[in-house]
Order: structure tokens, then C-alpha cells, then sequence
């Protein structure tokens, strides 16, 4: 089987006058295995703050570290005792590991069921029943394919407008339908888990009465983009950059009026400018047959910086709009940048080997791989 790609987010509301959320999610990658792990502290405010991140620490670590889940649980059991009062742990925890195969391994203590949402359909993951350091748990071993979709949750889902919009709160088997609907029409992570906790933040009347969080895990095939801005130093390497360009799998970008035509040149189609995509203080893009976007150069890039460090949703038609989703939509990032200078472009702050181009780009690169991206720059 191919390799998947792992795409996970989540999104958190602080309890009503709390400053600090008491729910901690912590996604850790290697090579071949995404482990993501959930926990909600006791309580709110600073102090479940600090046993959730204690107990997502904790595990996050001994599991990168090769421990096995009877170790994680009995260290955190004893770095965490029972709370004498409630006769409840300290803090929940659901952990999650997903091969880069697919094979999944999903443990939960005290937290909701997960979501599985696999051929249309959401249901509980198949789990069994076993007890490790004295605490009931929930294991499960499963295979996930491209297209399926994992969702964990804290209590304040479940719970979301309990006695108030909704006397007895939200509840699982409403969560499942809602979680079926938004699958239809969304495929980011991201937005998936944001759309699950503004629903939960409108049944909370903008006061969550708990710590809430939602985490969307979507299994799918890796997409890859090659983007080349700014023509090379040297006009030998014209045909050497275009070559990969073309050579590359999945969506293909151009940035830079010269460097359109350029390819346009090298592959033996035309550039065409459409006016009809000028927004604002965003130049128009251009269209060249095989290429999947053509954008103007420096004014476009400096705004998708600006987009990609405001963060998802990105919304609009213009062209930094339209090359942050391509980029945010990617998972391999191959940046090819020329180094030929444009006067026009060189800031005096900056050394004299680094034009505002390469500082634009090194700031892109630097974003996406924060974002758990594969980036790779090349300069011509």
C-alpha cells in the first residue's frame, strides 16, 4: 500500500472567565507515525491547564520515546493520582497513532468515544475493555484508508449548552450527524475542527461552560506542489528549472511576470493575463496551459505572507489568496527560486546578498514547515 499522508488540527474554548483552556492536545510526528494525544484536566483555569499539559507531555514523550501504553498510563497514574474528593483521575486521556500504512491504534480513558467517519458513514471505534495500573481503558487496533476521518473530543462537546440551549447538552449521536454533514462539504482539518467547537460555542451562548476541544484527523493521499519564482541568475539555467517544474508531481505554480514568460518560452505555450482577476492592491493572475497557477511576483507573495501568518480560513479570489490555499492545501512543498535581482526589489535593510524576494520566500518556507510541512528550496 502506498504511503498516506496524516493531516490533524484541533481547536479549544476556554471555560467562561478562565484565561487558560484545561484541555491540551500534543501532535507529534517521526518518519512513519503521527501520534496525536487529548487530555482535559480536572477542573479549569490554570491548574487543569497544567495537569493536562503534564499528562500530553508525559505521554508524548515516553511513546517517541518507545514506551509501551502500560507504561504511559501507569507513569501518568502515579504522576497523577486519583482526585480524593471526586474519586475521579486528575486528568483524561485518549491517545492516537497512525502509520503512515494507515494502521491505527486509538486508547481512551475517560474521554468520549471518538468519531470514526469512514464511507459516509460516523461510529465509535470497535474497542475492547482491559485494565492497565488499575484504570479501565479502551484499546483498539484498526486500519484507516484515504477518505477516512478520526475526531476526538473533551467533555465540553458532549456537554456543549447542557441547561441552558440544550437541557441535557449536545450529546454523541447529535454530534455523529453533525460530524456526517460537515464531512460532505469540508476536507481541512482545520476547518473541520473549528466548525466543531464555533457549534459548540454558539450552544454555550458565547460562555462555554467547560473547557472544549475537538480534534479532526483526515487520512488521505499526500499532495505535493512545485512552485518557481523569480528567473535564474544565469539564463543557462532556464530550461533546467522549468524541466523540474514540469517533471514534478501534483499542482504546478508559477510566480513572477518574467518567470511566466519564461516558462511560457521554455514548455511552448502563451501567457495570458486575465484582468478580470485584479483585486485591490492584488495584481491580476495569468493563465499558461500546464501550469495549475500564474501569479505577479513580489505584491502577491508579500500578501500571501501576510495570509499564511494570519492563519485559516483564507478566503477570497485574488491571486495571494488563491496561492495560500494552494501552499496550506499542500503537504511536499518544492520551492524553486531564481536569483536573478530586480532592482526595484532590493531592500537596503536587508544584506546585499539577499534580495526581498529570497527574504519573502525564506520567510514562506519558514511557515509552512512550522505547519508540519515537507519543504524543500532549490535556488537557480
Amino acid at each position: 500500500m502506498s504511503e498516506l499522508h496524516v493531516e490533524a488540527a484541533y481547536a479549544s474554548l476556554s471555560k467562561h472567565g478562565e484565561e487558560l483552556c484545561g484541555d491540551r492536545v500534543e501532535i507529534a510526528r517521526n518518519d512513519d507515525m503521527v501520534t496525536i494525544v487529548l487530555s482535559d484536566g480536572l477542573g479549569s483555569g490554570v491548574k487543569a491547564n497544567i495537569l493536562a499539559t503534564l499528562t500530553s507531555t508525559i505521554a508524548v514523550s515516553m511513546l517517541r520515546g518507545g514506551a509501551s501504553i502500560d507504561d504511559v498510563v501507569e507513569t501518568i497514574g502515579h504522576t497523577l493520582p486519583i482526585c480524593q474528593v471526586r474519586k475521579v483521575a486528575y486528568s483524561t486521556l485518549t491517545i492516537l497513532q497512525i502509520a503512515n500504512d494507515g494502521s491505527a491504534y486509538l486508547v481512551q480513558y475517560d474521554n468520549p468515544d471518538a468519531f470514526f467517519y469512514s464511507n459516509g458513514t460516523v461510529a465509535p471505534v470497535e474497542s475492547s475493555d482491559r485494565k492497565v495500573a488499575d484504570k479501565s481503558i479502551k484499546e483498539a487496533r484498526f486500519k484507516m484508508k484515504a477518505g477516512d476521518r478520526l475526531f476526538l473530543v473533551s467533555d465540553g462537546v458532549i456537554y456543549a449548552g447542557v441547561g441552558g440551549v440544550l437541557n441535557l447538552g449536545w450529546g454523541w449521536p447529535n454530534v455523529a450527524d453533525y460530524i456526517k454533514k460537515i464531512n460532505r462539504e469540508e476536507k481541512r482539518a482545520s476547518v473541520l475542527a473549528q466548525w466543531l467547537v464555533n457549534v459548540c460555542d454558539q450552544f454555550y451562548a458565547g460562555k462555554p461552560g467547560d473547557d472544549t476541544t475537538a480534534v479532526a484527523v483526515v487520512v488521505r493521499e499526500p499532495r505535493s506542489l512545485t512552485l518557481a519564482v523569480g528567473p535564474p541568475k544565469n539564463s543557462e539555467d532556464d530550461a533546467r528549472m522549468v524541466s523540474r517544474l514540469m517533471d514534478s508531481p501534483g499542482a504546478r505554480v508559477v510566480c513572477g511576470g518574467t518567470t511566466g514568460n519564461i516558462v511560457a518560452r521554455e514548455i511552448g505555450e502563451r501567457l495570458e493575463v486575465d484582468l478580470g482577476t485584479l483585486h485591490g492592491s492584488v495584481p491580476p493572475i495569468a493563465r499558461i496551459k500546464g501550469i495549475d497557477l500564474v501569479t505577479e511576483g513580489i505584491i502577491t507573495l508579500s500578501r500571501t505572507l501576510e495570509k499564511l501568518v494570519q492563519g485559516e480560513p483564507v478566503v477570497g479570489e485574488d491571486g495571494a489568496s488563491l496561492l495560500a490555499r494552494e501552499l496550506l492545501d499542500a503537504d511536499e512543498v518544492d520551492l524553486l527560486v531564481g536569483k536573478a535581482v530586480n532592482p526595484a526589489h532590493q531592500n537596503p535593510d536587508l544584506p546585499i546578498s539577499t534580495t526581498l524576494k529570497e527574504r519573502v520566500m525564506q520567510d514562506i518556507a519558514r511557515i509552512l514547515r512550522e505547519l508540519g510541512k515537507d519543504i524543500s528550496v532549490t535556488y537557480y
